[in-house]
């Protein structure tokens, strides 16, 4: 079990999610046998509204904390699903997040940590800064660089079917965290289902079966380089509110690929940074536009839940009167 410990003095207290194993069955539009049970089957406790829905096996999430605890007024936390770097995972990932970035900005999200679906197939770059083991979401024919050159990718259909999966047994989820290879996916996602037609992507896989994507924090990602997924993806602006973060100088090279994902969404906001190919701490700056960010996607999101909230209440006045 994972937990994110936070000082009391600075944000409320958060509760641990429980882990749980399960054994659910995959929707019959979703195939899991060319999908390989890597993991064991851990993840965070359904939400109230969800109480008799469980992962199935061969998923393991990690939650930065409890919804209800950080509830101000009874106003929930945005609710996040992150996806890790390439041979990275689901732990690294959580290290690099809480780990550098500070606890009133993580308070303020529910974080939920996911491993991808296919085991690292070569050599990861963190080898001997973090433990194994390492996963992909897809995987590159070719070398990977900061060329304009399109980028063959294989898997593709297979890691959205996979996260279209977690999405569904984990969900709903206000928005997605990506870094790298994993922002990559994010990026892909939200402009999959900002489209209208959606009914199939290639093999018959959509993602018509989970709540809309409301937000994106991109770090260090870019826009998809394979045709078919870049062109169904990316043909017109991308309307959610998005949060890039994207290296000052030119020691990413992944660069060109971030800055053209800025321009394929309609909102974003850009923090720059110095760091590299990381995940960077929050300057003054860049705290600034953090904190605008959470801002603005918390206000879309409580008064959403306002509106259904006013609606539930009506009703309920109305069937009283009826008695």
């Amino acid at each position: 079990m994972d937990l994110i410990r936070t000082p009391p003095a600075r944000c409320p207290r958060l509760r641990p999610r429980q882990l749980a194993p399960s054994a659910a069955a995959p929707p019959a539009s979703v195939s899991w046998a060319a999908l390989p049970c890597h993991l064991p089957a851990y993840a965070a406790a359904p939400s109230p509204h969800q109480r008799d829905r469980r992962p199935r096996r061969g998923l393991r999430l990690r939650n930065a904390g409890s919804e209800g605890e950080a509830a101000l007024a009874g106003r929930r936390r945005p609710r996040f699903l992150c996806l890790h770097g390439f041979r990275t995972s689901a732990e690294i990932l959580r290290k690099q997040v809480v780990g550098r970035w500070p606890a009133d900005v993580t308070a303020r999200l529910d974080l939920v940590f996911a491993d991808a679906p296919f085991p690292a197939e070569g050599k990861s770059d963190v080898d001997g800064i973090f433990d194994p083991p390492y996963y992909e979401w897809f995987q590159f024919a070719g070398e990977i660089s900061g060329g304009q050159d399109p980028i063959k990718c294989r898997n593709l259909d297979r890691c959205f079917s996979y996260v279209e999966e977690l999405m569904i047994r984990q969900g709903p989820f206000d928005g997605l965290l990506g870094f790298s290879q994993g922002a990559v996916v994010s990026a892909v996602l939200a402009g999959l289902q900002e489209q209208t037609r959606l009914c199939v992507f290639r093999q018959g896989l959509a993602f018509t079966g989970v709540a809309k994507v409301k937000c994106v924090i991109v770090i260090s990602g870019g826009k998809i380089q394979a045709p078919v997924a870049a062109a169904r993806a990316f043909n017109s602006k991308i309307l959610c509110p998005s949060l890039h973060f994207i290296v000052c100088g030119d020691d990413d090279f992944v660069k060109v690929h971030s800055e053209e994902l800025v321009e394929a969404f309609a909102d974003p906001l850009v923090i720059r940074h110095p760091c590299g190919h990381t995940i960077p701490n929050l300057d003054e700056k860049g705290l600034q536009t953090m904190l605008t960010f959470l801002d603005k996607i918390e206000r879309g999101i409580w008064e959403h839940s306002s509106t259904d909230t006013k609606i539930m209440v009506s009703n309920s006045e109305a069937q009283i009167s009826e008695v």
